[in-house]
């Protein structure tokens, strides 16, 4: 009997042991590492090289704004599976001078002389994904001309020239972005140029392997001397207006002349205390204030993390903000958008109405899971001013098109027209399309507190949810908030198509219990176990009283967190 009771405290022992190595010491049941914690200056990037380069521009005597350029800059050359001057940008900056925050609305509307009678006449129902028919005006560099007009310190010449030095000297791929190049690339590659710029020697760079991009530093040399508006006014604009004539495309010199950025308000909830700041449409920032204003009358904590309630909850509230996403997120310029009422609390009263405790909902029009890769970045100094930057070529590497001997593919992010012209986002011509990238932003009592974003399509609100109720909620620290196992409901159709009826899928990644999973599917859910397609995050938490930065950056991609 004796020997019986040791062999079972033994057992024990072992057990305990077990469970013990498989959980962080927080008792979190997913893994996660340190907060990075910086004084004079932190970085948060989706690339390691990026990090480094926005530190040394602040060592250099710049300010978070040209960092956040210098490193968007360079993630166009190592990241161009998610990012590049081809695409759009969002920011939010908080500016230390006027203790103010600024939203930079910087898509790029449809080509003037593309009518919405093109695809009526050749019976078309959508926008293609690739090609020349969704190339919208590349926004992203004038993005740059007015961040740096308006905050920026250091010369065009200083900020540009790290990525100028990688592009001819040569960078090794990091494993993600080498997987998600040669997925785009056996798409991509039948279209003119492309495989000229991306594909050397007719296949695509590997992991560790070393790749040079000289036509892009040539054409960031330009910039640097001419300044960034001849992206839109010069040779540059020159090239792209000849090489879409001669594949069949709209954009023109003119479309690039006629750009211009938006400096737009950001708009705000309060959530528990804080004030969750997003841009208006045509993103789908608001999203998040919506859904926000719905879980709030909720005791999420007392649900606990990973619970079937909270998730339940969660789903079904996407669900409501998605419908909405879907009926009135458009440019504000070509439709009348209810956006008071929609991110009124009043209105989060109305719509938790129709929400269930006990089952799924089947009926609400939800909107797809996308796959298009994004950069975010976010960067802070030691003045205090702080940037939330998200940038993107929709769907990865975006069209296809690679305008000649420039170093860079041109966006597709006209796909996400509606060709129904009843629409509020349905086609036409100087139009910006419904956009998914999102800077986020808090504050507390008047002060920063919170730069983040989360890529990844329709995850992105749904990420930028779940990471402010990890960290307000759950109370996580700022790299477990993104570290945790994360929800991903996924539906049938963006703002361009027809809903469907069977309530989508919740996608769930590893770490959540089988339980739970089972309860959820006795409420009606369906539930799928996708190991990708949960986003990637960045963020800086700034301590109020000691003004000491917190950077996390995603652990399921190449990201970087740093600071000195």
């Amino acid at each position: 009997m004796k020997n019986i009771r040791i062999l079972f405290i033994f057992f024990l022992g072992i057990n305990a042991l077990v469970a013990y190595s498989q959980d962080r010491i927080s008792g979190r049941n997913f893994s996660s590492r340190s907060e990075v914690i910086a004084q004079q200056g932190i970085a948060a990037t989706s690339h390691p090289l990026a990090t480094q380069v926005a530190l040394d521009i602040l060592k250099k005597g710049g300010n978070a704004i040209d960092a956040a350029i210098a490193a968007n800059a360079l993630l166009g050359l190592v990241e161009p599976t998610g990012s590049g001057i081809g695409g759009d940008l969002f920011a939010i900056v908080w500016d230390a001078n006027t203790q103010q925050l600024y939203g930079l609305n910087a898509s790029g509307r449809s080509p003037k002389n593309l009518q919405a009678d093109y695809f009526k006449k050749r019976k078309m129902d959508v926008i293609p994904s690739f090609g020349p028919l969704p190339v919208t005006v590349p926004g992203c560099v004038d993005g740059w001309n007015e961040l740096h007009q308006k905050f920026g310190k250091l010369p065009i010449e200083d900020i540009l020239a790290p990525a100028i030095y990688y592009a001819e000297t040569g960078f090794p791929l990091t494993e993600v972005v080498a997987y998600y190049w040669e997925l785009n690339s056996n798409r991509l590659k039948v279209y003119p140029g492309f495989s000229d710029i991306f594909m050397k020697e007719g296949k695509t760079p590997q992991k560790g392997e070393i790749f040079k991009n000289p036509a892009l530093a040539d054409t960031y040399r330009s910039l640097s001397v001419q300044g960034f508006r001849a992206f839109y006014e010069g040779e540059i604009a020159d090239i792209i207006d000849r090489y879409m004539k001669d594949n069949d495309g709209f954009l023109s010199k003119e479309d690039l002349e006629s750009h211009y950025s938006e400096w737009v308000n950001p708009v705000s909830t309060n959530y528990r205390g804080y004030d969750i700041w997003q841009l208006p449409p045509n993103g789908q920032g608001i999203a998040v204030l919506q859904m926000l204003n719905m879980l709030e009358p909720f005791n999420i904590k007392s649900m606990g993390f990973g619970s079937k309630e909270f998730i339940h909850l969660f789903v079904e509230v996407k669900k409501l903000a998605f419908e909405d996403r879907a009926k009135f997120y458009a440019d504000p310029a070509f439709a009348k958008i209810p956006l008071e009422k929609l991110i009124s609390k009043s209105y989060a009263q109305e719509r938790l109405k129709l929400f269930s405790k006990e089952k799924a909902s089947k009926s609400f029009p939800p909107g797809i899971k996308e796959t298009d890769n994004t950069i975010y970045l976010t960067v802070a100094d030691a003045e205090g001013n702080m940037v939330s930057l998200i940038q993107s070529n929709y769907r990865g590497m975006g069209s296809g098109m690679t305008p000649t001997g420039l170093g860079f593919v041109l966006q597709d992010r006209g796909e996400s027209f509606s060709l129904d012209p009843k629409h509020l986002n349905a086609y036409a011509p100087g139009k910006r399309p419904f956009h998914t990238i999102i800077p986020g932003f808090v504050t507390k009592e008047g002060q920063p507190w919170l730069s983040f974003g989360l890529m990844g399509g329709a995850m992105q609100p749904q990420g930028h949810v779940q990471i402010l109720i990890n960290l307000i909620d759950f109370e996580m620290n700022l790299q477990e908030a993104g570290d945790a196992m994360r929800i991903s409901h996924e539906g049938s159709t963006e703002p361009t198509g027809n809903p469907m009826s069977d309530g989508g899928w919740v996608n769930l990644e590893s770490g959540f219990n089988y339980e739970t999973i089972r309860e959820l599917m006795k409420m009606g859910h369906r539930i799928k176990f996708d190991v990708g397609g949960y986003g990637g995050y960045q963020a800086i938490l700034r301590d109020p009283t000691t003004g000491v930065y917190f950077g996390a950056s995603e652990s399921r991609k190449d990201g970087q967190a740093a600071g000195y």
